[in-house]
């Protein structure tokens, strides 16, 4: 028998675990929730088998980081960002986390690798190529709040980084996946 002294992570959820911890959240994965904040540093995120086939660990803290900015450093005290969950209200909450995630994909060219794979997707499949610009949404305001919280905040560096390195991933393996892997055609466009 041999003795096990190595396991395998995969190089993603590493960039993402690594980011998370830098942004002050413990994630930890249940069968029990999709995803959920305690509002005292631990993310929960759904286990692998309870997500969508699209969905990837990355794609989720990707996402709830966007729920924290949008909600701002009061949110941040709150379970589950202070959002309520399904009432009709909480969509625009939904909303400008959606454009802040589609904005910040963007500045490395995957949009569609970080899409949400929620009943919003066809919201953020709509989305325009500057998922800021103004127009008549709501969601807009607390989004551009957002994304001056993601840039000029003690966030910036963490999610700048795991964005980085997202892109350098998808990088690597241009040319390499079939057409039914999220990862095909997800790589920086230049």
């Amino acid at each position: 028998m041999r003795t096990i002294t190595k396991t395998y992570s995969d190089p993603l959820d590493l960039v993402w675990l690594h980011a998370a911890r830098k942004l002050g959240m413990q994630v930890v994965r249940s069968a029990e929730v999709n995803a959920s904040w305690d509002g005292a540093g631990v993310l929960t995120i759904g286990t692998p088998e309870t997500l969508d086939p699209d969905d990837s660990l990355a794609q989720m803290i990707l996402h709830e980081t966007c729920h924290a900015l949008c909600e701002g450093p009061d949110g941040w005290r709150q379970p589950d960002w202070g959002l309520g969950g399904v009432h009709p209200a909480d969509k625009v909450h939904e909303h400008a986390a959606l454009r802040l995630q589609a904005a910040l994909a963007d500045q490395v060219g995957m949009r569609a690798f970080f899409a949400s794979t929620t009943v919003f997707r066809a919201y953020y499949d709509r989305l325009p190529a500057d998922p800021l610009a103004p127009a008549d949404d709501p969601a807009i305001v607390a989004a551009r709040d957002a994304w001056d919280r993601a840039k000029h905040g003690p966030w910036a560096e963490p999610l700048n980084e795991a964005l980085q390195r997202s892109a350098e991933i998808a990088r690597a393996l241009e040319g390499l996946t079939t057409e039914d892997s999220l990862w095909h055609s997800s790589g920086p466009q230049v």
